[in-house]
């Protein structure tokens, strides 16, 4: 994906087509989302953020006016805007300030959490709500218990799915902008960022007693701890996956078991749990005291 990124820094128009043309692109196939943000998060990072606020807003007015032109729509450039766009900007800027990926994991994650308690302030009862979303989504021939048992269990963790959903999203996104500024720039300086990420144990603490709230029986208080606990797991999952990274490329057989790594992840969704569990013990135990030297790992 070297030519794409080196398309987009060759200066606003083309940032702005590849930015607007992938956002409409998703709308049919949705992981390009990923790679629309990217865009944005490439332009902020090397640039700036002015720079980055240009190309978003123009991206935003094209993708808007094609897609009132195309589709007869127009809305989706508004949700982008909100939901993808400048939400990766600001962590673009933090990161491209701070110089600390980590930080900008954390900041990622917290505005989650942020979108998790202010679901949980303004819906009057947000369970009640996603089950008459989902009961809408149900397919008509679906068995009747199995679909009412399963949109009753989904109801109580939506807020905190899509919420977590939208920072996995948000932080492939950075992640990927920061890999195309490393590919041009500075070969080799994401794996390295990446490899590096941690947490500070009051993050670490602070998720340990949000689940611990969640298990709880306060009322509405557990159920938005059990959202907020969803995201906060999502940090902890990035911080395994960076330090099982480390330890298995250290292994002579790397080329092997770092890509096995991500595909278990991938296709095994109990997988992410122990995954979680190894970063919230780094947060706990500093797993990384016994440095690992990484080999030829991807």
């Amino acid at each position: 994906m070297k030519f794409l990124a080196a398309y987009i820094m060759q200066g606003r128009i083309q940032a702005m087509i590849a930015a607007s043309c992938l956002a409409l692109l998703s709308l049919k196939y949705p992981p390009v989302s990923v790679v629309s943000s990217a865009s944005v998060a490439l332009v902020t990072l090397r640039r700036g953020g002015s720079e980055g606020l240009y190309v978003l807003g123009c991206a935003a007015l094209a993708s808007g006016l094609m897609g009132f032109f195309i589709l007869g729509n127009f809305q989706f450039a508004l949700a982008y805007v909100m939901v993808l766009w400048l939400p990766i900007w600001l962590i673009s800027i933090v990161l491209r300030e701070g110089r600390h990926l980590s930080l900008a994991v954390e900041i990622a994650v917290i505005l989650g959490v942020l979108g998790v308690i202010a679901a949980h302030s303004f819906m009057a009862d947000p369970t009640a709500t996603w089950k008459q979303i989902l009961i809408q989504m149900a397919p008509a021939n679906s068995p009747v218990d199995n679909t009412q048992r399963t949109i009753e269990t989904l109801s109580r963790y939506m807020t905190g799915v899509i919420a977590a959903g939208s920072v996995v999203g948000l932080l492939l996104g950075l992640f990927l902008g920061r890999w195309w500024q490393a590919i041009l720039y500075n070969p080799g300086g994401f794996r390295q960022e990446f490899l590096s990420l941690t947490t500070r144990l009051g993050f670490t603490v602070t998720t340990l007693l949000v689940i611990g709230i969640a298990f709880t029986n306060i009322g509405m208080i557990s159920d938005m701890a059990k959202n907020v606990s969803i995201v906060l797991i999502v940090h902890h999952i990035f911080i395994g996956a960076a330090i099982l990274h480390t330890v298995f490329s250290a292994k002579s057989l790397s080329r092997y078991s770092v890509p096995v790594l991500y595909v278990l992840m991938i296709l095994i969704p109990h997988t992410l749990l122990a995954v979680a569990l190894v970063g919230l013990a780094d947060g706990l135990l500093n797993l990384r005291k016994n440095k690992f030297e990484p080999t030829d790992a991807k």
